[in-house]
């Protein structure tokens, strides 16, 4: 074989090797995205298609059933990026199969011509005649070197016809598996899509039912996105005026950043540096609106503004500080459920739509402490919790902060 060929199968190899990598690892990364769609899905429906009954609001399933398409769409993209990882990984294993075998017939061949030549001469006496004809020592010495490289050879070229054949057996072994996963995901994939047509026809029928009384929809909508907007002032008032308070006590003038302690300093650091990690305000819960400004997902008509994530779960569930901090503030505004404020240095963490309050103003609490009980709409029966997080006075999206929201 040229040092040539040599080269470029070695280069292939590698290539191949590192591309196999690659999708190895993507393929963990799609698959647990896939787990975690489902689960979500699984919690969707726990928590809001459990309890039908309690649901006399024909909006509110509406909007129910949005939360659970998006999920289904999302789980349908991965699955399907999964299947085009899959195929291309099969399409890539079936010609590195063909080579290996084109490779393990080339050793065949080789090892063949090496034992009928290894045969022909195989007796001692051969063996004896080709050495005492040298023409003197040295030569001598080269065909007895010959002989043993000549026998480690055909050793060896045995040893690699084994590996390439265990090699050819693995591939082969391998590629069952992926085409037999490929075909399970491809089956998984089409019952999600017809129960995602199912779903958006059901909803489509209950949106046909709430046309003609969309201008009412819109007036409710606009109506509780004022309440909430009065809220959101309400919450900004209260955090400039304790950026405010915080800043006279240390002589200082503004109310748009707090002046902080050493000891404010460390919680804030501690608190930054956990962001991606801080744990979930619910033990359980899934998020049914975003942050930041959105169309509203029936009345197409209307926008909606959020300044933190609405979390749905079960009721009676009890809201929990997500970092160690100091109770800043209650807010209990007029036709809205009690709101926690709590201060974690320059940070601020929002909890609204409380049914039960079990802090006070001024209380230390601790990561993971429960603060209340979230509320629960005997109306429309679900149990709903807002979460905000604020630096200073600017709105921040819980997203990037609260683990693998």
């Amino acid at each position: 074989m040229s040092r040539k060929l040599l080269f470029l199968m070695l280069f292939w190899i590698g290539i191949g090797t590192l591309m196999s990598q690659t999708t190895s690892k993507r393929q963990q990364e799609l698959e647990a995205q896939r787990v975690r769609l489902k689960n979500e899905i699984k919690q969707i429906n726990a928590l809001l298609f459990s309890s039908s009954k309690t649901r006399k609001n024909v909006l509110t399933e509406v909007e129910d059933l949005q939360v659970k398409l998006n999920v289904r769409d999302e789980l349908i993209k991965v699955t399907n990026a999964q299947i085009n990882l899959l195929t291309r990984k099969i399409n890539l294993n079936e010609r590195t199969i063909s080579s290996q075998r084109k490779e393990l017939e080339a050793l065949k061949e080789d090892y063949a011509n090496m034992i009928q030549k290894s045969y022909a001469s195989k007796s001692l006496q051969n063996r004896l005649m080709f050495l005492f004809s040298s023409e003197n020592f040295l030569q001598a010495y080269k065909r007895i070197q010959y002989l043993k490289q000549y026998t480690q050879h055909r050793r060896k070229q045995g040893i690699a016809i084994g590996e390439k054949t265990q090699l050819l057996q693995q591939l082969n072994k391998t590629l069952i598996e992926e085409k037999s996963k490929k075909i399970g995901l491809v089956a998984e994939n089409k019952e999600v899509q017809q129960q995602l047509k199912n779903e958006r026809k059901n909803q489509q029928n209950l949106i046909a039912s709430l046309k003609r009384k969309e201008r009412n929809l819109a007036s409710q909508i606009s109506k509780k996105e004022k309440q909430a907007r009065e809220i959101d002032k309400e919450i900004d008032r209260l955090i400039r005026e304790a950026i405010a308070a915080s800043n006279k006590a240390a002589g200082k003038t503004g109310n748009k950043s707090f002046e902080l302690t050493p000891e404010a300093k460390l919680i804030a650091s501690n608190f930054e540096a956990n962001r991606g990690r801080l744990p979930w305000p619910l033990e359980k819960g899934v998020v049914v609106q975003g942050f930041g400004k959105q169309q509203h997902p029936v009345v197409k008509t209307t926008t909606i503004q959020s300044n933190g994530v609405t979390i749905a779960t079960a009721p009676a569930t009890q809201v929990r500080a997500v970092f160690e901090g100091e109770v800043m503030s209650v807010v209990t505004f007029k036709g809205s459920n009690p709101s926690v404020l709590i201060r974690h240095g320059n940070y601020i963490t929002v909890y609204k739509n409380l049914g039960k309050l079990y802090v006070k103003k001024g209380d230390k609490v601790k990561a993971k402490q429960n603060i209340g009980e979230v509320f629960t709409n005997q109306q429309t029966g679900k149990t709903e919790i807002q979460f905000g997080i604020f630096n200073n006075v600017k709105v921040l999206n819980p997203k990037g902060w609260i683990y693998q929201m």
